[in-house]
């Protein structure tokens, strides 16, 4: 098989006449439980902190009437650990289970066809590697792009203390509609349209990118995970700005990555978030109306 930078018409990975076999049963039996538990340790975190780590969510309520909400969140959250190995490690640990528990839905029909395949080739007596290395190769992107997330917190948090009442309360809105607006308008970028066909041609995927053994399957991975944040960083950067532990924002767009990739008009769905995301940028900007869902 060889590699290829753009993908193949969209396909399905199964029709409903080809049933699931009992390997694929127990790769989305264990999802699913995966899938749970990433979410009821979600929760339980969410629950325990005081407040979203938003990176400008809090300013922009406080724009609207808690003049100190900047301020607060700079003493709570991934804020409150600073430039800390431990702080670093411990965001981690909450950032990729809080990934497994938005993006394994949406992988999963790359994971079935990844099994698939494997399956296939060791029934013509081809080695056998484990579907959860290709997973491990894209909980590992994920992971690295947490990195990035902690560090934007912290600027954002040492930039906060630099600023007075006045100022987080000028800035704060401007700052998220601006996220809102850059998200939306990458929504409708030919890049985005590039890595979602990616992300939505699991056949096309592992045919152009198919690599041998462990080591192929977790590269596998690697490029999948790359192609699913290319396709979907603006809408984290919107759960970045908006609070990282707010659930309602955690469950709204795990429902939009699982429609722009898994449903029959995910480009359509993914170019009326994009106008969505614009609007509402507009009129947060404008002071006009406070960012809902960041508490």
């Amino acid at each position: 098989m060889t590699a290829s930078s753009s993908p193949q018409a969209p396909r399905r990975f199964w029709r409903p006449a080809d049933p699931l076999g009992r390997g694929q049963w127990a790769i989305v039996a264990l999802l699913a439980a995966l899938t749970a538990g990433a979410w009821a340790l979600t929760i339980a975190w969410a629950r325990s902190m005081n407040m979203p780590m938003g990176v400008v969510a809090r300013g922009a309520a406080g724009g609207m009437g808690d003049m100190g909400g900047m301020s607060d969140m700079t003493t709570s959250g991934a804020a409150s650990v600073g430039w800390s190995a431990a702080g670093i490690v411990a965001f981690l640990a909450v950032w990729t289970v809080m990934m497994a528990a938005m993006m394994f839905p949406a992988a999963a029909p790359m994971l079935l066809m990844f099994h698939h395949v494997y399956a296939r080739r060791r029934a013509q007596g081809g080695p056998f590697v484990s579907t959860w290395v290709f997973a491990a190769g894209y909980l590992l992107v994920w992971a690295a792009a947490g990195v990035v997330v902690f560090g934007l917190i912290q600027l954002a948090s040492d930039a906060a203390t630099r600023l007075g009442a006045n100022g987080r309360a000028t800035w704060a809105p401007i700052a998220l509609g601006a996220t809102l607006i850059v998200a939306g308008v990458y929504q409708l970028t030919p890049l985005k349209r590039v890595c979602l066909g990616h992300c939505r041609s699991p056949l096309s995927f592992v045919m152009t990118h198919w690599q041998d053994g462990r080591f192929g399957a977790l590269r596998m991975g690697v490029a999948h995970g790359l192609y699913c944040l290319g396709c979907c960083w603006a809408l984290f950067a919107v759960l970045v700005a908006a609070g990282v532990m707010s659930l309602a924002w955690m469950l709204l767009l795990t429902l939009v990555v699982f429609v722009e990739k898994i449903a029959p008009h995910g480009r359509v769905t993914s170019a009326v978030v994009g106008g969505a995301l614009i609007a509402l940028g507009l009129v947060v900007a404008a002071g006009a109306f406070t960012m809902p869902w960041i508490a």
